[in-house]
């Protein structure tokens, strides 16, 4: 039934055209009955009056407005030119009822309450012509009144039903759309970070080879030896920087402004993650650390990379995984890749990490492997704790032997 409905909601033509052919379906029983009980054969009259009132009905959402109009003169028809006097009780009156259902439901209530009051003023002078001022016009009204209240009733809750469906859709829309606009936000801001750290790099690669390059045009002529040791160490110093750019621009497609007053520090590479586990563990976390290969050769851009998806592996272990959580760090060289693999036993049912902007943690270190053409996933441990997994191509051939 909520697939039904779902697919209803989608397809409203459908419904609409369905109670047509309902409404439709028990004016013809009506009429073939009438027929043989009176032995009178349906005239024009008759068949206008049930055309204006039965087959508009099949647009009465998407047309509201003419569809009551025509309904209405189809019950003027049918109340004055067959004479057949003011019965609530043939199939085509439902007509009129759904549309006063409609008009609430879909238009509002000033249209409402004209097509209201315009179909009570017509069934009751219908009535009176028939009945005169008696006991049954009325208990007519009565049930008019009753009728037409019932069907009122019915399209304000549906009415407020739909509109409060209609505000909640366009809220999540909305959120929708600001949470992704918050996370492009948040992916701008970490290569923006990505870009002040790498820009260290390449800063101090430079100088290197400017220094060098100046050693060795003193010495190229009072000492070769050492002039060529200058080259060499120029050029294994330019395929690191290239190397590094090559990455940066990959993922950094405008040019990102940074603040050039900001304070600069050397940063932390591989070598740092034994100190980072150190300071981690006196913060009352459990850290068992594993590094298997000679990572320290990594270009320092890639090995920063690592340190800090380690660090924010870490940081979230402590926000998240709860008060009696371990965790294990290990850092594996894998022929010519670089496995980074952070685990914690938090309890199962805890939050993970956010990746909104209030906790860009996990869009930070994709976007850090990426830098470097690896991946990154993070999901939760069937036993139960949070797994960051993150595989970055090995660069040290690429920077040493170019």
């Amino acid at each position: 039934m909520r697939r039904l409905s779902l697919w209803m909601r989608e397809h409203p033509s459908v419904g609409d055209v369905s109670i047509m052919l309902l409404v439709l379906l028990f004016e013809l029983a009506a009429v073939v009955l009438h027929q043989v009980s009176t032995r009178a054969p349906l005239g024009p009259w008759g068949m206008l009056a049930g055309a204006l009132l039965v087959l508009p009905l099949a647009l009465r959402r998407n047309f509201p407005v003419p569809v009551s109009c025509s309904v209405l003169l189809g019950l003027v028809v049918q109340l004055f030119a067959q004479d057949q006097g003011p019965s609530l009780l043939r199939p085509a009156s439902l007509a009129v009822l759904i549309m006063v259902y409609t008009l609430v439901a879909y238009v509002g209530r000033r249209a409402a309450t004209g097509y209201a009051g315009a179909v009570f003023v017509v069934w009751l002078l219908a009535a009176y012509l028939a009945l005169g001022v008696t006991g049954p016009l009325l208990l007519f009204t009565v049930q008019l009144v009753l009728l037409l209240g019932f069907c009122w009733v019915l399209g304000e809750y549906f009415g407020a039903r739909r509109a409060y469906q209609q505000a909640v859709e366009n809220r999540l829309r909305g959120l929708e759309f600001e949470r992704d606009q918050q996370a492009r936000i948040a992916v701008a801001e970490e290569r923006n970070r990505i870009a002040r750290e790498l820009h260290d790099v390449l800063a101090h690669s430079v100088n290197v080879m400017v220094t060098q390059a100046d050693g060795a045009a003193y010495a190229v002529h009072n000492a070769p030896d050492t002039a060529v040791r200058a080259l060499r160490t120029i050029g294994d110093t330019g395929r690191e920087a290239l190397t590094e750019l090559r990455g940066l621009l990959q993922v950094l497609r405008n040019e990102a402004e940074g603040d050039e007053n900001a304070h600069r520090s050397p940063q932390p590479g591989v070598e740092g993650v034994r100190e980072l586990v150190e300071r981690v563990r006196g913060l009352g976390l459990p850290v068992t650390s594993r590094v298997e290969g000679d990572l320290d050769r990594l270009p320092t851009g890639q090995g920063l990379g690592i340190y800090r998806i380690v660090q924010e592996s870490l940081t979230n272990v402590l926000k998240h995984a709860g008060w009696n959580a371990t965790a294990t760090v290990l850092l594996r060289e894998e022929g010519d890749r670089v496995r980074i693999e952070v685990t914690d036993n938090g309890a199962k049912g805890v939050l993970a990490p956010d990746t909104a902007p209030s906790g860009n943690g996990v869009i930070g270190m994709r976007e850090r492997a990426a830098v470097y053409g690896g991946t990154l996933e993070a999901g939760p441990v069937a036993e139960g704790g949070w797994r960051v997994r993150a595989e970055l191509p090995l660069l040290v051939e690429s920077a040493t032997t170019r």
